[in-house]
Order: C-alpha cells, then structure tokens, then sequence
C-alpha cells in the first residue's frame, strides 16, 4: 500500500469510530440507525447526479451488499444494545480481517504473503482475543459477543463484495453513491411504519447528531472502497481496524469504560500488525 492509501484507510479508521460512537451514544438504536441510514441515502442520493453511473457488471455486487449492510446495521444494533461500546466494537471490527483475507483468496485470487499475513494474525488475535475477556473482570457477557461476533462476519462479506463490486464498476464515487442510497432504505421504512404518525416527533431530537453520524458514515465508507481499487483487500480491512484504538479510547472518554491493561496490550499487538502489513508493502 502508498502512503496515499495508508493514510486514507487511518483517517476512514478514525471517522468510522466516531459515526460507531454516535451510533452507541443515541439510547434508542432504532432512532439512531434510522437517521444514520436515512441520512446515507439523502447524501448519496444527492451525489448520484454529479458522479458516473456504475458499470452495469457492478450492480449484482451493489445489490446484494446492500442487503449484507442491512443485516449487518441490525446485528450491529443489537450488539450496542447488549455490550458495552469498547467490547462489542473491538470483537466485531477485529474478527472481520481474518475472514476477508480468506474470502479475497477464495474470490479474489489475493493470497498474502507471510509478512502480511502475520500480520493480519497478530492485530486480529490480540484485539479479538483481549476483548473475550470483558472490560471489568467479569465473565464475558457470551450474547454480546455471538452478535458482535456475527457483526463480523457480515462486515466481511460486505467488504470482499464491494472490493470486487467497485473495481467492476469503474467509479468508486458512483458506487458509493448508489450503494448508501439503496441500504438506507430498510431501516428508515420500519421505523417509519413502527413509529406511524410520530416518525418526525421521534427522530427529531437527535436529528443533528445523528446525521452528523451519516456523513461520518459516508466518509469512512468511501474512503475505503477507493482504497479497495489500489490494493489488495485483506491489507486493508486490517489496516482499516486501527479504528478498535480510537474505538476504545473513545469508550474511556465519553462512555467511562476502563482502558487498563488489556486495551494498552491490544494497542501494542495493532502497531505490530500493522508494521508487519506494511513491511509488506
């Protein structure tokens, strides 16, 4: 990877925490991702006109990502509902890594060399691995984790179909574009009809933050899928979960959650990783 890349995928890394810590701040989950998503959808349909149209090889890849994005927001939701921000967004984000670097080799004929794929192995596991055991000492909260865990694997899926979705569609803006238009539909149609009559009562008191949260969302996204046309995709998805550090220190600051000496170990196994990664590159 460029330096150009590496430092888009650490700032999208950044973003996609914050949007997270939004998403988790918001009591109301529903609330949240309904503004979130519904926000999503305005941007990219008010980018769509000014970007060029996907290619129409890319749109199986837009559609059924589509889809993935939908369960995982859901899977996503009820992980912020059952576990603590610091918790649930290190197992979720640390997880995925290792499944795309085996999707891409399946799909994408990207096998990674030993330095990277040591690398991959270190930040995922020590990340994965120190979130198992909780925040406090107790015994780890197993629901909350099973639906981070499965947050993980769809944030797999989505990332090695949108790797090859954007590099057919011959334009990472319009396929972002028409990507964030077409998954925020679902979740804002439920709470519109759960919520019939008082949607505007509902939303409106978080309205700002939370779409603050869909150009943050967008943002990270973006910035992303355009790394995903400039190198290979495992390096990346890895690279992209330094956001578990800004994640957690997130969670210290804002939600009061101990970042002690498991989160410090999980700092140290990232940099690792990542210097691993790019002595690969």
């Amino acid at each position: 990877m460029t330096p150009l890349v590496t430092a888009a995928v650490l700032f999208a890394a950044v973003t996609h925490a914050s949007w997270n810590a939004i998403a988790h701040r918001i009591t109301d989950k529903l609330v949240g991702f309904t503004l979130i998503a519904g926000g999503g959808m305005l941007i990219g349909l008010a980018l769509a006109p000014f970007v060029a149209f996907p290619a129409g090889v890319a749109w199986p890849y837009l559609f059924l990502s589509a889809g993935i994005h939908v369960v995982y927001q859901v899977l996503l939701m009820r992980s912020f509902r059952l576990g603590d921000f610091g918790q649930a967004y290190p197992i979720a984000r640390g997880t995925a890594p290792l499944v795309v670097t085996a999707l891409a080799a399946v799909f994408a004929h990207e096998v990674p060399d030993g330095w990277a794929a040591a690398g991959i192995a270190v930040s995922c596991a020590g990340l994965t691995g120190v979130a198992l055991w909780g925040l406090h000492g107790h015994r780890p909260n197993w629901a909350a984790i099973g639906a981070a865990l499965a947050t993980g694997l769809s944030i797999a899926a989505y990332t090695v179909v949108d790797g090859l979705g954007v590099r057919a569609s011959g334009s990472s803006l319009g396929y972002i574009a028409w990507l964030i238009a077409l998954q925020g539909v679902v979740i804002p149609s439920y709470a519109a009809y759960r919520w019939r009559g008082r949607l505007g009562a509902t939303l409106r008191p978080y309205a700002a933050l939370g779409l603050l949260g869909a150009a943050l969302s967008v943002a990270a996204y973006a910035l992303v899928l355009w790394a995903q046309t400039r190198a290979e995709l495992a390096p990346i998805a890895a690279l992209r979960e330094s956001s578990i550090i800004v994640g957690a220190a997130i969670g210290a600051v804002f939600f009061k959650e101990r970042f002690g000496a498991p989160r410090i170990a999980a700092a140290g196994l990232l940099v690792v990783g990542i210097g691993l990664m790019l002595h690969a590159g």
